[in-house]
């Protein structure tokens, strides 16, 4: 007699192997006393791994060698803040005024990192896996153009509105692509399309449109083999060090209800029956 679920097995042996088989993961296993993670047990993980090498482990179901989890750990490091301005960093600061915890600080902000703002490396990661399919560098003028046609005018991962003319953040990474390439850690060849996709952008616009961090962040998640929902992720774990940081810093410095400006500056209304002196 069969459960539905699975053809073979036979529901006399119980109600707990329904409850256990609701859930299916190959990520942990745990009793009394015994946890593993992918099938290695923590105890050796612990002090044994690094942070980066840990998040591979859990993601990929097997660990980095090391040079690969050092260029991961770069995009992480390069990717932790971006100031008060950014409206996740905001957020959990203005979260925090408002009593928020830390963790519904940081919860709040995660939630901001969304296809327009945090969303630019996972669509990096599959403008690159298009070029690269397409034929690599050479593709590169007629994917764009299929990317602008089917998707978006703007091309994620270029310009900046803040760091003109350059991110100080991409050419460090892309240097750090280069070397891990020369040593085989990579094949180099995401870093060279990132490089047409700038090399094409200028052409097209006649000015520099420099590659910015999610640019190069995708470039090193997608060397590492990592595909785009991941750069996402990725990026939010990243940054979530920064939104800790700063919603800390303001529950220290104090503060209530603050909002995104100064209460002396007002909005623009623009309905019926303004207020005199508007």
């Amino acid at each position: 007699m069969s459960d539905g679920a699975d053809g073979n097995r036979d529901v006399t042996t119980g109600a707990a192997s329904d409850v256990a088989d609701w859930w299916r993961t190959d990520i942990i296993d745990m009793m009394p006393g015994a946890i593993r993670m992918r099938g290695r047990p923590i105890e050796e993980l612990i002090g044994q791994v690094t942070f980066p090498q840990m998040i591979w482990l859990m993601l990929r179901g097997e660990l980095p060698t090391p040079a690969a989890a050092e260029l991961l750990q770069a995009a992480l490091v390069a990717a932790v803040d971006h100031g008060p301005q950014a409206p996740s960093i905001a957020t959990a600061r203005m979260a925090v005024t408002c009593g928020a915890s830390l963790n519904g600080a940081l919860a709040s902000a995660v939630n901001m990192l969304d296809d327009v703002h945090g969303g630019a490396g996972e669509q990096a990661v599959e403008l690159y896996g298009l070029i690269e399919a397409a034929g690599g560098p050479e593709a590169t003028a007629a994917c764009l153009d299929r990317w602008t046609a089917e998707r978006s005018a703007f091309i994620p991962g270029f310009g900046h509105r803040f760091h003109k003319p350059v991110d100080p953040r991409a050419p460090r990474l892309l240097a750090l692509v280069d070397a891990a390439a020369r040593d085989g850690v990579c094949t180099g060849r995401f870093a060279a399309i990132g490089r047409a996709v700038e090399a094409t952008l200028l052409a097209r616009k006649g000015k520099p449109v420099p590659m910015n961090i999610d640019g190069a962040t995708a470039v090193i998640f997608a060397e590492l083999g990592f595909p785009p929902p991941l750069a996402r992720g990725l990026f939010c774990l990243s940054r979530s060090v920064g939104i800790l940081a700063h919603a800390f810093e303001q529950m220290e410095q104090g503060g209530r209800n603050k909002g995104p400006t100064p209460p002396q500056y007002r909005w623009t209304y623009g309905g019926p029956n303004p207020i005199e002196g508007d």
